[in-house]
């Protein structure tokens, strides 16, 4: 294995120090201009959402999904999963 094999492999394992219900909370009521996005170190995406607003829906119904499922990622790459 690669040292970047394993870095990846890590980074699978260490769930992130953000919140999730924050997360969810901020993407059920502001996704449409991006506060999850913001809030989890996203910026740019974050901005494409406040411009587009949470792309035309379809970006924030995704976001919640994937945040609910416990997949969703923050910018450093780690899960931002359920307590």
């Amino acid at each position: 294995m690669t040292d970047r094999q394993v870095s990846t492999q890590v980074k699978k394992e260490i769930p992130s120090h953000f919140n999730w219900i924050i997360t969810l909370l901020l993407c059920l009521f502001l996704g449409g201009i991006g506060v999850h996005r913001f809030y989890v170190g996203k910026i740019g995406t974050g901005l494409l959402y406040l411009f587009t607003l949470g792309l035309f829906g379809i970006g924030v119904l995704i976001d919640l999904i994937v945040i609910v499922c416990g997949s969703f990622r923050d910018k450093a790459g780690y899960k931002i999963k359920p307590m």
